[in-house]
């Protein structure tokens, strides 16, 4: 069909004409780049937060998607274009896949140290020695402490009647056999395990010490998980102290858990 000049097809706007194909590429590169991220930070082709940002971009491709395949339906209302709903379709379904596995992360703070004890944590001595961690601050921030008591009011110490010799045994066996956790350093005087616990799909490296402090009853044990990237760890740290200490909890029958505001250990 040849267009006459001056007509309301020569006048049409450039970007009216490209929604359809825009649609069909949003929607390839954000499924590109929402399976793509995590698959090569997995296999370590690339640092886990440059793979994270990367799955992040998929979202944000897969809206621009959406978008523009929504324009497309509307201005090829008479004429569809099969580009355009497939492009639609695939920006839609990584939408959801994203929507769904980012929305919890919203429920958490932004902090990435998590500790038993706010007034005196656990420190880092081995763990800070690493090459990774040269020149970071490995000092717990004061200023978590109180978003840290109202996202987990429940997280404290691991406390039993059994002696800090006995317990550090089974604390340090315990972290050895925890999956993706690689021990560092064990210190039978200090009765503590420093180590690196590594996520399952990003490959996100995070230091976690364990401490056990001996009570009048028994002993107490604390613990510290501080992610090495972001601002926030979408309840990671919490989750991995929650997780070592039901692994704990199973190997000493009387153990039993305290609220973080109460602990004085």
């Amino acid at each position: 069909m040849t267009r006459i000049p001056g007509s309301k097809e020569a006048r049409k706007p450039a970007f009216a004409a490209q929604p359809t194909s825009s649609a069909w590429w949003f929607g390839l590169l954000s499924a590109a780049s929402f399976t793509g991220g995590p698959l090569i930070a997995h296999t370590e082709l690339v640092s886990p937060l440059a793979g994270f940002l990367l799955f992040a971009l998929g979202g944000l491709l897969s809206l621009a998607g959406v978008l523009a395949g929504l324009w497309g339906l509307v201005l090829a209302k008479r004429q569809p274009r099969a580009h355009t709903g497939r492009g639609l379709a695939a920006s839609a379904t990584v939408l959801a896949a994203f929507g769904a596995l980012a929305s919890p992360g919203r429920q958490y703070p932004r902090i990435n140290d998590i500790t038993t004890d706010f007034e005196n944590p656990p420190q880092f001595v081995h763990v800070a020695n690493l090459p990774t961690n040269q020149g970071r601050d490995m000092s717990y921030p004061t200023a978590f402490a109180a978003q840290q008591r109202s996202a987990y009011p429940d997280l404290g110490p691991l406390r039993t009647t059994a002696p800090p010799a006995v317990v550090f045994e089974e604390a340090a066996r315990a972290a050895a056999s925890m999956p993706g956790w690689e021990v560092v350093h064990t210190d039978p005087l200090r009765r503590t395990v420093e180590g690196v616990s590594t996520t399952r799909v990003f490959r996100f490296r995070d230091d976690f010490v364990i401490e056990v402090r001996p009570m009048p009853d028994g002993s107490a044990v604390h613990m510290r998980s501080k992610s090495r990237d972001g601002k926030g760890d979408i309840g990671a740290n919490a989750r991995r102290i929650r997780t070592f200490f039901d692994a704990l909890q199973s190997r000493l029958p009387s153990a039993s858990r305290s609220r973080v505001s109460q602990n004085a250990a």
